[in-house]
């Protein structure tokens, strides 16, 4: 059987340490990129919180169809906007993960584009691998881009060389 605790223990640690590094995010730099393939801070850090409302699709939907609704979205234009929607969004993830059962954390989501289905797993491994692992990935992206800004970097699972002062 399913162990819910197991599945969302420790995603309250993974979106304070995503806030924690949006918190950081200088809004003189959101047009920049470290590379031509790459995203614009503010495109990135817009993703880092769109992939909220991927979290909360796996626990209320049945599954995502990519032909009605785009992975990618318009970059929010402001620090203070970033983190207005990505408060906005823990709260209802905060209701929907209270709201979820086991049985339901069981049931099969699918990722699809139109008639192409590209995955069809348990919304406990979507939730863990599209959402949170997903969600860390980016974030670990932002990262790299606050340090090559010059920004200070926060710690997500122990201190940075910004907090030791080195």
């Amino acid at each position: 059987m399913l162990n819910k605790a197991l599945v969302v223990g420790d995603v309250m640690h993974e979106w304070a340490g995503t806030r924690r590094l949006l918190e950081n995010v200088p809004d003189e730099h959101l047009g920049w990129r470290p590379h031509a393939k790459s995203f614009a801070l503010g495109e990135l850090a817009t993703h880092l919180v769109n992939l909220l409302n991927w979290q909360l699709s796996i626990l209320r939907d049945p599954g995502i169809d990519l032909a009605i609704t785009s992975s990618r979205r318009s970059a929010l234009t402001s620090r203070e906007a970033l983190l207005g929607e990505f408060d906005t969004n823990i709260r209802e993830l905060d209701r929907a993960l209270d709201a979820i059962d086991e049985t339901a954390l069981s049931s099969d989501w699918t990722l699809r584009r139109g008639d192409t289905i590209m995955v069809v797993q348990p919304k406990a491994i979507a939730f863990r691998t599209m959402g949170m692992s997903h969600m860390v990935h980016h974030r670990a992206q932002l990262g790299v881009y606050l340090r090559l800004l010059d920004q200070p970097v926060p710690g997500v699972y122990g201190p940075t060389a910004d907090e030791l002062g080195k």
